[in-house]
């Protein structure tokens, strides 16, 4: 049998204690996984102001208190509680510092969040020390943590504790950095070691972290193999493509992983009328249910679903002609879910005034409801202009409500288009992002949804799919024991 891991995992988010988006579920779920396959996992975070808040179930750890730590002229201390991740074994690490951390909201903007983020990052070292705890792999997410391989070679380079600790780098969004003013070198105890940091940055004033995590990470993995591929070009680079373009050996994609104990119309607790691939009676309860809670009439017409943050990233500027065309001459329902940029949400309950009983908007977000749209819903529409993984085609997929997404990141690598000849596929992909795209692939979508028989297959081939975290893992596994030999 191999011999367990020690993976020491940092990031400024972990559901359900800590989540804004997809990398708290990321964090979590694979962490989960690796704790169940024996491998020593933990976990370090904030003890955000709104966990403060709620404090019971928190152990304070003897050993990890009133840690100091100087971060260039500023002195913090750092005191640690403790909680088991739900449904598993894997200790999380809550770094309490009101000072850093006490505030409302988990990001403040880049400039105070960047020595937040580092003092996160400094803090975790600290307490691996304080342990005796000698992690093999040091797993880093997204721009908040991206300065762990630089401290590790630079402030612990010294410590034989981590002589063979391996950096990995996971980019969960290409777009957000973590840039600040180069004036905050000292601050991040980094004042002695700049030449480690990208020289044209410093020219311009700047630090970036993300960029600086890529410089010196023994590995860099991207939430999908197409978006680890798109992030090497200039068109979704966001000005680090000729980065990775040169560290493109170390570069990895590996799609995120599905909690199905969460996402599942066989046993989840959020609907009323459950079902499985063999039986769906109870997803046609589910359309029924969903549309009266909506105050929308019983229909046969096919019900759109939208579950999303309403931002541009997410293509919602297509809809703005595509979806009042639509209503023009099919007979079609829609059901948005979702909150964001005031321009989508103004669209969509201009949608539900213009095709009052055909379209519903909810504002905000509400977590029944959305597996409700999940379950509920015929089609579920993601026209994103880029997307580095998404997970709410891969519960589509798992709920039999083919998606409809454009063809970038991790939308291309997990929905295959349905071909009614050969019947295969899982859902309804256009290439471009444009207006005649989307509209294609709605109709494609709306035609194969007249024939009763394709569609029953459609649904099943989408259920069939596996995306869970049992799979998904073995991928970062095998990349762990690369790295340690």
């Amino acid at each position: 049998m191999p011999t367990p891991l020690r993976i020491c995992q940092v990031a400024a988010e972990v559901t359900p204690f800590a989540k804004t988006g997809g990398l708290g579920d990321v964090v979590a779920g694979l962490s989960r996984q690796l704790g169940r396959e024996g491998h020593d996992v933990r976990i370090f975070l904030p003890f955000y102001g709104h966990l403060a808040r709620q404090a019971e179930g928190y152990v304070p750890v003897s050993s990890l208190q009133r840690i100091p730590l100087w971060m260039g002229p500023r002195y913090f201390e750092i005191s640690v509680l403790t909680c088991k991740l739900p449904d598993s074994e894997v200790d999380a690490y809550f770094l309490v510092c009101p000072e850093l951390y006490a505030a409302e909201g988990i990001y403040q903007g880049d400039a105070l969040d960047g020595l937040r983020f580092a003092a996160l990052v400094r803090a975790t070292f600290e307490c691996c020390q304080r342990m005796q705890w000698a992690p093999q792999i040091l797993h880093a997410h997204d721009w908040h943590t991206a300065l762990a391989p630089l401290y590790l070679k630079t402030h612990y380079s010294w410590d034989r504790l981590f002589d063979r600790t391996r950096s990995v780098l996971t980019i969960h969004n290409q777009g957000y950095q973590g840039l600040v003013a180069r004036e905050s070198l000292e601050g991040l105890g980094l004042a002695g070691h700049a030449f480690w940091l990208d020289g044209s940055d410093l020219q311009a004033g700047l630090v970036n972290f993300l960029k600086t995590g890529m410089l010196h990470a023994d590995m860099i993995t991207a939430v999908s193999r197409t978006y680890a591929a798109e992030i090497q070009s200039a068109e979704q680079g966001f000005g680090l493509d000729w980065l990775l373009r040169a560290r493109s050996p170390r570069v990895q994609g590996i799609i995120n992983g599905v909690d199905y104990g969460t996402w599942d119309p066989v046993a989840d607790p959020h609907i009323p009328h459950p079902y499985s691939a063999r039986d769906l009676t109870g997803k046609r309860e589910m359309k029924r249910a969903l549309l009266q809670g909506a105050g929308l009439e019983d229909t046969d017409a096919p019900v759109v679903g939208i579950v999303s943050r309403l931002v541009g990233q997410k293509g919602f500027d297509l809809c703005f002609e595509a979806l009042p065309a639509l209503f023009a001459r099919r007979d079609v329902r829609l059901i948005v879910l979702g909150s964001g940029e005031s321009r989508y949400e103004d669209f969509f309950q201009w949608l539900q005034w213009r095709f009052a009983g055909r379209a519903w908007f909810y504002r905000g977000y509400n977590n029944q409801l959305s597996h409700w749209i999940e379950a509920g819903a015929d089609l579920f529409l993601m026209p994103s202009r880029y997307e580095p993984c998404g997970l709410n085609q891969l519960y589509s997929l798992r709920y039999g409500t083919p998606p409809i997404v454009r063809r970038t990141g991790g939308l291309a690598d997990t929905v295959h288009p349905w071909n009614p000849e050969t019947r295969t596929g899982t859902g309804f992909v256009f290439e471009h992002f444009t207006t005649e795209g989307l509209v294609w692939a709605l109709d494609q979508a709306l035609d194969a949804y007249a024939d009763p028989a394709g569609w029953r297959q459609l649904q099943q081939n989408g259920m069939a799919e596996d995306y869970s975290w049992e799979v998904q893992t073995a991928e970062y596994v095998e990349l762990y024991r690369r790295l340690t030999g």
